[in-house]
């Protein structure tokens, strides 16, 4: 008998449940407070469910909690990397990122990606799987849990595609904005995607309020396609309008990600095409000096062909800030610690 995933249910599926198993329905409040409020890493933590209730659950239910694989703190900045195993012996990873407005903590969405873009470490081996709601929500609550801190934002931008795992990330956010549980706000809680224009254009219906970033990071679809794969599916002229819909239907201003690779997306004929692209556009404009990883030959960016780049921008009305980077001597880019730690195993 398959077990079911509990902490991916909503309070009024997990009633449901709880009565399947012959409980009273107010258990399953006691449930989910220990799960999405107090953290608990297992039905033991509980203490005010009876013993007969929690062999119950030891039968039927699956409990989602992800362990600690290793942990790297920078010397830098006091970024947080975290390794989390997961039931079937997978590994993925999370950051713990300290700022002035509140702790951030990126996600993993997915066990590797299928995306393919050229400069990310998480698209090297490919897709494994998606990570179920629990597991996306686990990472946060881990994370939480072992430093005693507030997690206030949150972004999905770890390993993965949030849109090639669109039906668990509604799930995760749903229940990661619930009063009931972290009651996280929605505004505070980013959604990075490569440019899935279905999955954009869904994500609009969702009445939701939280910020859609796209991975530019080219112009044009000629050098978009050459860092990126999805760009051969779909063109800018669908990205952008799917995008602009988005903006109508929430009012949520766009973000919009661009990795500096030296000598490929970085000169200011690249800057000119782009301040064209987004005039007019409610947007923002993120400038990330690419990590490299050692399996590509991609280099970042010096920080005067930066700054070159940032000051175009703004004298041609686009807002704009420069990525500080966090976590670099950590292996802080996506995917690049599960990677290292896949290869010495």
């Amino acid at each position: 008998m398959e077990k079911t995933d509990i902490k991916s249910l909503d309070l009024k599926k997990l009633s449901d449940y709880v009565e399947s198993i012959g409980e009273k329905a107010f258990r399953a409040k006691q449930l989910y407070e220990w799960m999405h409020k107090k953290l608990a890493s297992d039905f033991d933590e509980m203490t005010n469910l009876p013993k007969s209730l929690k062999e119950k659950l030891l039968q039927s239910a699956a409990f989602t909690s992800l362990v600690v694989v290793d942990e790297k703190i920078s010397q830098i900045d006091g970024t947080r990397k975290y390794l989390f195993g997961l039931s079937d012996g997978n590994i993925i990873e999370s950051v713990l990122m300290r700022y002035n407005h509140g702790n951030s903590v990126c996600i993993s969405s997915q066990v590797g990606c299928r995306m393919g873009c050229r400069f990310c470490a998480s698209t090297l081996d490919g897709l494994e799987r998606n990570l179920s709601a629990s597991e996306m929500l686990d990472q946060i609550y881990r994370i939480q849990k072992l430093t005693g801190e507030r997690v206030s934002n949150v972004v999905v931008m770890g390993s993965g595609e949030p849109m090639d795992n669109y039906d668990n990330l509604i799930t995760f956010i749903r229940l990661l904005t619930d009063e009931n549980g972290l009651n996280i706000s929605q505004r505070n809680i980013t959604v990075s995607t490569c440019g899935i224009v279905p999955g954009i254009k869904k994500l609009a219906e969702e009445d939701l309020q939280i910020t859609l970033a796209l991975s530019l990071h080219a112009p044009n679809d000629e050098v978009r396609k050459s860092l990126m794969p999805i760009a051969k599916r779909y063109s800018l002229s669908e990205v952008l309008p799917a995008c602009q819909e988005y903006f109508d239907k929430t009012g949520r201003r766009l973000t919009f990600e661009y990795s500096l690779v030296s000598g490929v997306n970085d000169n200011l004929k690249e800057a000119e095409a782009l301040a064209t692209l987004l005039k007019g556009v409610n947007g923002h404009v993120n400038l990330i000096p690419v990590n490299p990883i050692k399996e590509r030959d991609y280099v970042q960016s010096d920080r005067k062909a930066i700054l070159s780049f940032k000051n175009y921008l703004e004298k041609n009305g686009i807002n704009v800030t420069i990525r500080r980077e966090m976590g670099r001597d950590i292996n802080g880019a996506c995917g690049q610690l599960r990677k290292s730690f896949i290869n010495k195993e």
